[in-house]
């Protein structure tokens, strides 16, 4: 069963996440591993980190529906005849949620930025992993497939998705939504991925936290925290739906 839309999209996973001690702590790790700028060790902070993401983005936990559910609640009524209707109840959605994280993240300004930030940064990406993984799956994608969940995490970086891609061997998506695809990623896909995307995802984060000083003064932060992670997030959608064109 899918929960309250707004629940689910929003202040479940913030809440979720607060209270999970090894999430935070790895993500502060990971913030750290990317801002020394050095190669990321295999099974760092960082892989872990981008692992976390994809994991409860796409599969979900505890209450925190997966991508899959998602993507049938959003295919209900017209949704079902229209993958596109089905694609802005998604972005909506997700929007919605990172806007209330964005805003809660930045409410207390440099009093709670410093605890608050590398949950945010968690609570960010998993939202946009399972947006994404719900516009794939609307689209005519399995999300069991290896390929399609790199692809997935790539489109995190919304532009630079195509780069990153072409960096680990893989092409445009080549239309077909399941098939093995073993042959086709390097032998150990989501370590090198993982530091590929995870990097890039964490350093983007943390640079724009720090160049935007509005962001510690309390009330205002909140604010600039909603807005900038709402861009963000359309951004991301913008990168999923060029990613994942409708099978068929």
């Amino acid at each position: 069963m899918v929960h309250d839309e707004k629940e689910v999209a929003g202040m479940g996973i913030f809440s979720m996440l607060r209270r999970d001690s090894s999430a935070r702590s790895t993500a502060r790790e990971a913030m750290k591993e990317a801002r020394r700028g050095d190669e990321a060790p295999e099974g760092g902070a960082l892989e872990r980190v981008v692992t976390i993401i994809r994991d409860i983005g796409l599969d979900g936990k505890l209450t925190y529906a997966s991508a899959a559910e998602i993507a049938r609640h959003a295919q209900r009524g017209r949704g079902k005849r229209r993958p596109e209707v089905a694609v802005r109840r998604l972005v909506r959605r997700h929007r919605w949620g990172v806007t209330a994280g964005g805003f809660v993240t930045g409410l207390g300004g440099i009093f709670t930025l410093p605890i608050l930030l590398p949950t945010n940064v968690v609570e960010f990406y998993v939202q946009s992993t399972r947006m994404v993984g719900a516009i794939a799956a609307v689209r005519g994608y399995d999300l069991e497939d290896e390929e399609i969940r790199v692809r997935v995490l790539a489109s995190l970086l919304g532009e630079e998705a195509g780069e990153v891609l072409r960096n680990v061997g893989l092409g445009p998506v080549a239309g077909v939504a399941a098939r093995s695809v073993a042959k086709q990623l390097p032998s150990r896909p989501q370590s090198q991925v993982a530091n590929a995307i995870g990097g890039r995802l964490l350093r983007r984060f943390g640079l724009r936290s720090v160049r935007l000083f509005g962001k510690a003064i309390p009330g205002l932060g909140a604010v600039l925290g909603a807005l900038m992670d709402r861009s963000q997030l359309n951004r991301i959608a913008k990168a999923a739906r060029k990613s994942f064109p409708q099978v068929g």
